[in-house]
């Protein structure tokens, strides 16, 4: 799953960091210029409301605080 995010947001966001989307906490597998891609198993998708979501769909970011703490003091 790929989602678009708000460009200020990617220098808080790392490959095999965590990101949390609407509530579940998911690993980076990939960065795009301003968007990031998951990697969802079945069982992920079955069980909780991520395997509902559409293109264009809006959800909740929480980005990684340590990634936040680490570019923030570089």
């Amino acid at each position: 799953m790929t989602v678009a995010v708000p460009h200020q947001l990617m220098r808080y966001m790392a490959v095999k960091g965590f990101i949390a989307v609407d509530g579940l906490s998911l690993t980076i597998a990939e960065l795009g210029a301003d968007s990031f891609t998951v990697s969802l198993v079945e069982f992920t998708q079955n069980v909780t409301t991520i395997g509902s979501k559409k293109a264009g769909d809006v959800v909740n970011l929480e980005v990684d605080i340590i990634a936040k703490i680490c570019r923030i003091a570089l």
